[in-house]
């Protein structure tokens, strides 16, 4: 497989959703398919797929295709995510908890593991089994249950300070709610999900 260094972040960014669509073709029974199915299914052109697998290896078969269960589970090794990885959630406010409740995340590879709040008057509540913790037992929890992902889900003038609280806890992958960038160190990686800015996206081809 390719060294990680070398492959473009905007070809691993849609390696996620090859393989989402590989497991809806799981879930259907498909035993191979092709890139210009996938293609198809994506609205990606069969050539940037073979493109971008190729930065990995040689998966398919000329005149076969595809083995839908084989590519499925080279790209769920690629990822790393054949394996669970712990995660934290950091706010216990709506959003937090809809994130916590959310059981998309098991079957992908990820379990929330722990949640953390500096309000008194949410630590110590317990939201889908797993019970508030206050901010100060942040990195005693997050090296004693060997988490690395962490989710921020707190206001926006919160979310430095709690990002820098989490790298220095040993989070390595954030998922940052909070509608602001956050600095982090060049080996953290950091995704933005901003609901209003994809609204805006979208609104400017309105009429």
């Amino acid at each position: 497989m390719g060294n990680s260094r070398n492959i473009p972040d905007i070809v691993v960014g849609r390696l996620p959703v090859y393989l989402r669509a590989l497991s809806l073709m799981l879930a259907e029974q498909c035993e191979y398919t092709s890139s210009h199915e996938l293609g198809e299914r994506l609205g990606i052109s069969s050539a940037q797929i073979r493109k971008d697998l190729s930065h990995f290896g040689e998966f398919g078969k000329q005149g076969t295709g595809y083995n839908v269960a084989f590519l499925h589970e080279q790209i769920r090794q690629i990822l790393h995510v054949d394996r669970e990885w712990p995660m934290a959630v950091v706010g216990a406010g709506d959003l937090g908890r809809a994130i916590v409740h959310y059981r998309g995340f098991v079957p992908r590879g990820f379990r929330v593991v722990c949640v953390f709040d500096n309000k008194p008057e949410r630590v110590g509540e317990e939201i889908a089994g797993i019970v508030v913790q206050p901010m100060e037992k942040l990195a005693e929890e997050l090296s004693a249950k060997n988490v690395q992902v962490a989710m921020i889900a707190v206001p926006l003038e919160a979310a430095q300070d709690v990002a820098d609280q989490l790298v220095q806890a040993g989070v390595r992958a954030i998922l940052n709610y909070a509608p602001i960038n956050i600095s982090v160190p060049p080996d953290v990686q950091v995704q933005y999900i901003d609901p209003v800015v994809h609204l805006q996206h979208m609104t400017f081809y309105l009429k």
